[in-house]
């Protein structure tokens, strides 16, 4: 298979140990989701108060925001089959606690708090076997496919978690939520080769030092320095037609009984882009065309959503907002795989954790300025005038993007250590 033929996604999956992992993301992103919408529902149940509903959702943000890289550095000084295999047991054991009736609220909170704090190291294990499990060539597409199923299940999360909870019984969904936990352990200790840990013991120092590395590697480095950054800006830009959507569907149609349709719309408009974008460019775009369209798709994610000036109806800024989400799929999994191939074995899970701490305080910060300036000024012109900045600082970027970064070579693997009747199970490795 050579690198101009466009890999497919059957390529992909034919990898079993691949397949295994898929699996497994697909019941952990699910149960995640799910459990954030219960246990909205529960703390809302336990106090009636939309306040600490908001903050129960909030709370699930917080682990990264304080903890990520210094979890995801943790991650390198263990196996990752061991880390996604434990992790998961123990998001299972705590969930099952909030089965039980008449928990209350402030012990939700922690529970929540716990599970999202253990689901850090998980997905940094996860984001850092994936070169170990495919080839170069398999990996863009890999990424998308992962992509798109987190996108996907955040869809299904939510609105399974919502209507359980809300029309059946939360403790039930917490059921199902233990259940999506305990299947994701079994699919990766069935599936997934042990590999010896990325970092270890000989050479580990603090595990301060060891997440400050993690930094140096990811600022150091010009390529890795443009790829973060360009991750940052665009995500902030995408992601406020999504945390504005209740605000712009309630001026849309103030008197419109069906205004929490199109709030939902809006805020679901994204990711489906965003599945859209990364299917069409994972499957039927090859790599070199890929690395050409990081540029337009970079300043396309936020030009789409400037009409928005004009306060188009509910349906066109849905459609606009579906357009930036699918510019962004289609660019994200090709900047997660140049970002992934350009460090070295030992860096990558605390990579992940640098990466994504940065994506929670862009998002987080781009949805509560724009929040501060909707107060002033009508929602599709905050959203307008903000995505004019974002096509500007885009343009900027996209200038001067480093001519490394199209093309970045992998990082060479270590030799693999496992026995050679799992290795021929799992299929090749190399990546």
């Amino acid at each position: 298979m050579t690198d101009d033929r466009p890999v497919t996604f059957r390529d992909v999956f034919a990898v079993s140990e691949y397949r295994a992992a898929y699996l497994a993301l697909i019941a952990s992103w699910i149960g995640d989701y799910l459990a954030r919408a219960a246990i909205t529902v529960l703390v809302f149940q336990a106090t009636e108060s939309v306040m600490l509903s908001a903050a129960a959702f909030a709370t699930s943000y917080l682990p990264w925001l304080l903890f990520g890289p210094l979890l995801s550095a943790l991650a390198e000084r263990h196996s990752y089959r061991s880390v996604m295999v434990l992790g998961d047991l123990a998001r299972t054991a705590m969930i099952l606690v909030l089965v039980v009736p008449g928990v209350p609220w402030p012990a939700i909170l922690a529970v929540l708090f716990a599970v999202t704090l253990t689901s850090v190291p998980i997905q940094a294990a996860r984001s850092a076997l994936m070169p170990l499990m495919l080839t170069r060539s398999q990996l863009v597409v890999g990424m998308a496919a992962n992509a798109t199923t987190i996108q996907a299940a955040q869809v299904g999360g939510y609105l399974i978690g919502a209507t359980v909870s809300a029309a059946v019984n939360p403790h039930l969904a917490m059921i199902v939520v233990g259940a999506l936990f305990a299947a994701s352990a079994l699919l990766v200790a069935a599936g997934v080769r042990p590999r010896p840990p990325a970092v270890p013991a000989e050479q580990r120092t603090h595990l301060l030092r060891e997440s400050a590395a993690g930094f140096r590697m990811v600022f150091g480095s010009p390529v890795l320095r443009a790829i973060a950054l360009l991750a940052f800006s665009i995500s902030a830009f995408s992601i406020v037609p999504e945390g504005l959507a209740a605000a712009w569907a309630a001026q849309a149609d103030p008197a419109s009984v069906s205004r929490g349709v199109s709030q939902g719309m809006i805020m679901a408009a994204g990711p489906v882009g965003f599945v859209i974008g990364g299917l069409i460019t994972g499957r039927l775009v090859s790599p070199a065309t890929r690395h050409r369209l990081i540029r337009p798709l970079t300043v396309l994610a936020p030009l789409v959503l400037i009409p928005a000036l004009a306060s188009p109806p509910v349906p066109m800024v849905v459609l606009l907002t579906l357009l930036s989400g699918a510019a962004m799929g289609g660019l994200m999994p090709t900047l997660n795989t140049q970002f992934v191939l350009g460090l070295p074995h030992g860096y990558r899970a605390r990579a992940f954790g640098v990466v994504q701490q940065g994506l929670q305080v862009a998002q987080g910060g781009a949805v509560l300025l724009t929040g501060v300036l909707a107060d002033h000024a009508p929602v599709p012109v905050v959203v307008g005038l903000w995505s004019v900045a974002g096509v500007i600082l885009m343009l900027l970027q996209a200038a001067r993007w480093p001519r490394a970064a199209l093309h970045p070579e992998p990082v060479p693997e270590p030799a693999p250590t496992a026995r050679p009747r799992l290795r021929e199970a799992a299929g090749t490795m190399d990546a």
